[in-house]
């Protein structure tokens, strides 16, 4: 795995060995950064939920955002590495916790994009929005970003709108945002 543009553009970064976790491909996180492209990431704060390598959090400070968060509660370690290797180590916070434990440590933060990937079809994608709105961390014009099984429902509250989908092989990745009559 390799981050793919900005400062740390072509440095690799190490997955964790012999644990059950699935990376986000270069293909798929390529593709997720062109989409956010037209938003702009210079300057903006990201959380990255599920981290596992960190990769997304990462990628996204290489491409100028100014803050990240990651949380994985099994490769925190792993994470600060990778991060120390692409020297983006100043500029995240990492978290060893689940969402519940982190959710007291976020309170009264807002990101601009937040990633999940979590484990497929466990229930935290429901887990996962449901953190998200009630710790109101999601900003006004943010993004939430859940990379999930194709066949893995997404049901999102009212005053959510799903604005776009990709698929690559069993993955899908969902694009949701508030309605625009929710942000004011």
């Amino acid at each position: 795995m390799r981050i793919i543009a900005g400062t740390a553009k072509g440095h690799t970064i190490k997955a964790p060995k012999g644990m059950d976790t699935r990376p986000t491909l270069d293909r798929v996180r390529e593709s997720v950064f062109n989409v956010l492209a037209h938003r702009g990431l210079v300057q903006k704060r990201v959380l990255d939920l599920f981290s596992g390598t960190g990769a997304l959090a990462i990628e996204s400070l290489s491409r100028g955002a100014s803050h990240a968060v990651a949380m994985d509660k099994a490769t925190a370690k792993l994470i600060k590495e990778n991060a120390e290797h692409c020297h983006v180590a100043d500029k995240i916070t990492i978290f060893s916790n689940t969402l519940t434990q982190v959710a007291h440590r976020l309170e009264g933060q807002q990101f601009d994009y937040i990633f999940s990937d979590p484990p497929y079809q466990k229930g935290f994608i429901e887990a996962t929005i449901k953190f998200v709105i009630d710790g109101d961390f999601l900003a006004p014009e943010g993004v939430l970003l859940l990379e999930r099984y194709k066949d893995e429902a997404l049901v999102l509250p009212e005053g959510w709108a799903c604005i776009k989908e990709q698929k690559f092989g069993y993955t899908l990745v969902s694009y949701c945002v508030r309605n625009s009559s929710e942000r004011s």
